[in-house]
């Protein structure tokens, strides 16, 4: 399952698969930031941090957006492993003039939907990056 969930996963993140992120999230699905200390739980709050995340570092960016985010066309996926159920993508980015480097750890059900999804950055210049664009990005997001 994990194969055919990280291939709808890259389709998404390169712009292939409008609206693909509600379909690939399941509703129990857990998001674990490298930022925040308490998993987010709930498809709706990791919808929201994933279109953040996107907007922030160089992803899909936020709908209704006029202008992609300043980084779009960075963020890049360097290395893969897939095993069972589990996937491990490593990401490349810049941030502010900061490389950015970091994993995405994703675990899928049976049905092949997202039921967790961790991030992990480094080096701490790039996580206090993040911090600042993702709590921006996010009360944005709100307001809309």
């Amino acid at each position: 399952m994990i194969e055919k969930c990280i291939a709808d996963w890259h389709e998404y993140i390169i712009g292939k698969k409008p609206g693909g992120l509600e379909a690939l999230i399941a509703d129990e699905c857990v998001f674990i930031s490298p930022i925040v200390f308490k998993p987010q739980v709930g498809k709706d709050l990791t919808l929201a941090y994933l279109r953040a995340a996107g907007g922030t570092l160089g992803g899909q960016g936020t709908p209704g957006e006029d202008k992609p985010a300043e980084n779009s066309g960075k963020f890049k996926y360097t290395k893969e492993i897939l095993a069972g159920n589990h996937a491990m993508l490593e990401f490349e980015t810049e941030m502010d003039g900061k490389y950015v480097n970091g994993v995405d750890i994703i675990t899928c059900n049976d049905q092949g939907k997202i039921i967790e999804f961790k991030v992990m950055i480094r080096p701490l210049q790039a996580v206090n990056a993040v911090h600042a664009a993702m709590g921006a990005m996010l009360e944005k997001m709100k307001a809309a």
